[in-house]
Parts: structure tokens; C-alpha cells; sequence
């Protein structure tokens, strides 16, 4: 029996007070729960249809071409011969963001890459802050390889028709032109593979990185016999500022390796088959970079490199004294340089369909098309944004902005892995960092270098994004969070009467 005279009672217990803004921010994706949501959007669920030898193509296509056959007419004029240096130093800032990266690859094997790892290990905002710089890095980096791109083919067209698109039409403004028409077709043809399905994409991709390898080996066999030891005479002109700045231009091209890690929904087998695709794709890549630089500086004096876009191309044809090979080559080029557009605008919807899944960019970009098992709308989204971006601002600009953005989501990657390694010491690991925290430290120490590197109107630029960013997650992201759905918020306290 109640007793009549006992004090009211509360009809419920109190509520533990809404976690602080400061709690809110730092709140953390469990790893579990990221794992046990792979593959699945708005509507339907990604394909898990690719194996080892399709992530690493997709790896080797995202990477491999960029700084050769786009960059290295820029990169040339800081470093001087001792641009193969350069390529050395960003290969190795690679490297230790590459072992970071393997090892949460297989720990983590889900779409949003570094921006996932974020959400697991440091909490939502920083999470984000890495979300919009790999926005940054594969977005602009689509727009900068699609202007180089629009170089060869006129090269391919001078070569065989003795046409060229009208510059008007074939550079961005800044550059000559008004609109650069080939780099928006680029991206479109990019975005109809896309549309087909992760399997088609990856076959063609295939077929594209094989000839993209193949142009290099010629190059090389070519170039060899125009080489001239006296071009290294004066190794470093500009001295280790110029190496170090070429280098941080050139970190650019070695963004393509962790495009295998966004592909971690649709893999077979991602546990295993991640780091070893992310590893394989950069030893590879490099060798190549450093041999093809090598050759290029030994065949062409570097004070003569004028910033051309399609640097080997021209060397083909100073070494032979005809137009034949240099045509060839640049034929090559355009399906080479069309592979890193085709997988690098990959990488950039799966880290949206990521982030629309967590509910911090809007739904549609999560939303999947039942029949191809693709984000289809996301895809069209961010193939004209692209697009339009190439066609409109000049590659240097491009290029660095691209770096800085890669280089942040990098560094914040190597402090991702050690806290992972403190904070669930006992989960499956398929790759292990050695000499960690040495290592994963040094990859750190290497991002924050070449950033330094980067002028002030990169950082300037990178400074407007983040703020830009920022804005957009408290004006959306940090409301519609899904984590912050999942937080019980506090009742009020009724008292029985």
C-alpha cells in the first residue's frame, strides 16, 4: 500500500544532462558500427565486386600520369635537374602516409578513407575538417589532370590532322583562353564510365593504366638516346628551397594510392586485399616517376622546360626529330591522363557517399541507384562541378591547392593510426605499421614540411576553404549529424501531482 503522506515522487528518473558543444564535436564513430554500415546508402547497397588486381589498377590509375605527364613541366623550373630529388622526397612523404594508411585500410575497410579513419579515432569535426580537404584534394585534383589532359589532345590533334582547338577554347582564363572546352569533356567521359558500375569502370580503367605504361616505357627508350650528362652539371641551381617546393607541387601526383581505400565498400575482400593494393600501387609508381624524370631532365636541358603540359611529348619529338613518336606518345597520354580522371572522380564520390551517410553533407549523395548499385546522382553532381572547375581556372593554381589539401588529410592520417593503436590496442590488424609511432611521426613531420613549402597564396586559398567548410558544418553537418540523432536527449522531469 502507498503511504498517502510520502513526498511526490518524479514519474521518471532524471535524465543525464545533453553532452556540452565540446563533447559534441569530439564525438567518435565506434569502428564497429562503421564497418557493419559498409555498402549501404540511401536506397540500395554498393556492389562488392573488385579484387586485388582491380584496386591495385585503380590505385596505380589515380596516381600513376599526373605528375609526369601534367606536372612535370611546372616542377621542372623550381628544382632544376634535381626534380628526380623531388620526386624521391614527396615518393617518401608518400610512403609513410602510405604505411598509415595500409594499416587502417585493413583495420577500417570502408569507403571514406582518411575522413573515416578521422570519425573513428578523433572525433567528428576533425573527422570533417579531413572530409573537406579530401573534398578539396580529389575535387580540384580531377580539374587540374582534365587540363592537362585538353594539352596532349591537341598535341594528338596537330600530330595526326594538323588541327587544334582554338586556345580560346582549350585553356582556362588566366591562360589565354575563356573556356577550356577538352577538360569538361574529359570529366563528362569520366562520368559516363561511372554511371555503368564500379566492375565496368575498373575494366576499363585496366585497359587504360596498360597503356599509360606502356607510353612511359617508350619514353624512356627514346629519351635515353637524346640523354646528355651535362644537363645535370648544375644539380641543384635553385638549391634544397627549390627541391623542397618542387616537391610539394609534385606531392600531387602520389595522391592516386589511398583511391584504393575509398573503394573499401566494393572490394571482395578488403581486409586483405586494401594495404596490399595501396602498397604494391606505390613502389610502382615511383620507380616510374624517377626513372621517366631522370631520362626527361638527362634529354632536355631543365632552363627549357617553359611550363608545357605536355612535356614529354615535346622531348619525343626533339630527341627523334619527328612527329610520328611525339604523336604516338601523346595519344597514349590522353587515355593515360583520362585513367586518373576516371578513377581520382571515383575517389571523390565514395568519400561524399561516406559523408552523406553519416548525415554531414545532404542525402542525395548517399543515394544509390538500384539497378547499377552506383551513387548516381552524386556522381553527376560532382562530375559538373568538376568539370567546370577544369575549364575555368589555370593547372598551377590546380596543382598546388590539390597538395596542401592531400598533404593536411595525410598528416592527420599518421596521428589517426596511433591513436587507434592506444585506443583499441586488441582489434584485427590484416597490416601493421612497423616501428610505430617512429614512423607514422616522420610521415607526420613530412606533410608538415612540404606544406611549408607551398606559397602563401596556396595558403591563402587553403584558408578560405577551411573556412568555407567550417561554416557549412555548423550551419548543416553538426545538426543533421546521424551520431548526434543517436544521442538521447534529456526530458523534462515531471513530478506526479
Amino acid at each position: 500500500m502507498l503511504d498517502q503522506g510520502a513526498p511526490p515522487q518524479s514519474s521518471s528518473h532524471p535524465a543525464p544532462p545533453s553532452p556540452g558543444l565540446g563533447a559534441r564535436l569530439m564525438r567518435r564513430k565506434p569502428v564497429e558500427r562503421l564497418v557493419a554500415e559498409g555498402g549501404q546508402g540511401e536506397g540500395g547497397t554498393l556492389r562488392r565486386s573488385l579484387g586485388l588486381w582491380q584496386l591495385t589498377m585503380i590505385s596505380i590509375g589515380a596516381t600513376l600520369g599526373t605528375g609526369i605527364f601534367v606536372v612535370l613541366g611546372e616542377a621542372v623550373p623550381k628544382a632544376g635537374p634535381a626534380v628526380t630529388l623531388s620526386f624521391v622526397i614527396a615518393g617518401l612523404t608518400a610512403l609513410f602516409s602510405a604505411l598509415s594508411y595500409a594499416e587502417l585500410a585493413g583495420t577500417i575497410p570502408v569507403s571514406g578513407s582518411s575522413y573515416s579513419y578521422a570519425y573513428a579515432t578523433m572525433g567528428e569535426l576533425i573527422a570533417w575538417i579531413c572530409g573537406w580537404c579530401l573534398v578539396l584534394e580529389y575535387g580540384v585534383s580531377v580539374a587540374a589532370v582534365a587540363v592537362g589532359w585538353g594539352q596532349y589532345l591537341n598535341e594528338l590533334l596537330d600530330g595526326t590532322i594538323g588541327v587544334t582547338i582554338p586556345a580560346a577554347l582549350s585553356a582556362p582564363p588566366g591562360d589565354g583562353g575563356i573556356f577550356n572546352l577538352p577538360a569538361l569533356i574529359v570529366v563528362l567521359l569520366a562520368m559516363a564510365f561511372l554511371l555503368g558500375g564500379a566492375r565496368e569502370s575498373a575494366r576499363a580503367n585496366t585497359i587504360m593504366v596498360s597503356v599509360k605504361i606502356a607510353a612511359l616505357l617508350l619514353f624512356c627508350v627514346i629519351g635515353i638516346q637524346g640523354f646528355r650528362s651535362g644537363n645535370y652539371a648544375n644539380f641543384m641551381p635553385l638549391g634544397m628551397a627549390g627541391v623542397s617546393a618542387a616537391g610539394a607541387t609534385l606531392f600531387f601526383s602520389y595522391i592516386g594510392f589511398d583511391a584504393a581505400s575509398t573503394a573499401g565498400e566494393e572490394a571482395k575482400n578488403a581486409q586483405r586485399d586494401l594495404p596490399r593494393a595501396i602498397m604494391l600501387s606505390l613502389v610502382i609508381v615511383t620507380a616510374l616517376y624517377v626513372v621517366v624524370a631522370a631520362v626527361a631532365v638527362g634529354a632536355k636541358p631543365w632552363k627549357r622546360f617553359n611550363d608545357s603540359e605536355a612535356a614529354l611529348a615535346q622531348i619525343t619529338k626533339d630527341v627523334t626529330g619527328q612527329t610520328f613518336w611525339g604523336t604516338l606518345l601523346a595519344a597514349c597520354a590522353v587515355i593515360a591522363i583520362a585513367s586518373v580522371v576516371l578513377t581520382v572522380l571515383y575517389g571523390q564520390t565514395r568519400i561524399l557517399f561516406a559523408m552523406s551517410r553519416d548525415g554531414l553533407v545532404p542525402k542525395v549523395f548517399s543515394r544509390v541507384h538500384p539497378r547499377t548499385g552506383t551513387p548516381r546522382a552524386n556522381t553527376v553532381i560532382v562530375s559538373v562541378f568538376c568539370g567546370v572547375l577544369a575549364a575555368a581556372i589555370p593547372l598551377g593554381q590546380l596543382a598546388d591547392a590539390t597538395s596542401i589539401g592531400t598533404l593536411f588529410a595525410f598528416a592527420l592520417v599518421n596521428i589517426a593510426v596511433v591513436v587507434l593503436r592506444r585506443t583499441r590496442p586488441q582489434m584485427p590488424r590484416t597490416f601493421r605499421v612497423p616501428l610505430s609511432p617512429v614512423l607514422p611521426a616522420l610521415g607526420f613531420a613530412f606533410c608538415v614540411w612540404m606544406m611549408g613549402s607551398l606559397s602563401a597564396v596556396t595558403w591563402v586559398v587553403f584558408g578560405v576553404w577551411m573556412a568555407v567548410g567550417l561554416v557549412f558544418y555548423f550551419g548543416y553537418g553538426h545538426r543533421r549529424s546521424r551520431l548526434a540523432a543517436a544521442e538521447p536527449a534529456a526530458p523534462a522531469v515531471t513530478v506526479e501531482k
